[in-house]
């Protein structure tokens, strides 16, 4: 199961998540182009003692978004592993002439599922 509150994403950890996303740009839609491209990343909320970086490098979440669908999908086996609790996401567009978006950033929960 799960459910937003406006950007913030609450998801039953194993669970398969599927988001439509609209880009908006000066009180519009963006279509995505040709030569565009959108990811999904995924971190720990945990930064450094000076809160300038998160302390681990890597995402532990990197999902591609195809720009003919706009759909943000998670599978159960990218968060089966993963501790419950609260995370950071962005979701980034790298427009086709270079330049970078990050059009939605905020948190993510992974909850406990009920056996």
């Amino acid at each position: 199961m799960y459910n937003f509150d406006k950007n913030t994403i609450y998801l039953t950890r194993g669970d398969t998540l599927q988001a439509q996303l609209n880009i908006m740009q000066n009180n519009e839609i963006y279509t995505p182009i040709e030569g565009d491209s959108i990811r999904f990343a995924l971190k720990t909320s945990k930064l450094n003692p000076n809160k300038t970086r998160y302390l681990d490098e890597n995402p532990l979440i990197l999902k591609t978004i195809p720009i003919d669908t706009m759909i943000l999908q998670l599978d159960p086996e990218d968060t089966a592993s993963l501790d419950f609790g609260k995370y950071d996401y962005d979701i980034e567009i790298t427009m086709a002439d270079g330049t970078v978006d990050t059009f939605i950033k905020d948190k993510m929960y992974i909850e406990p599922e009920v056996h």
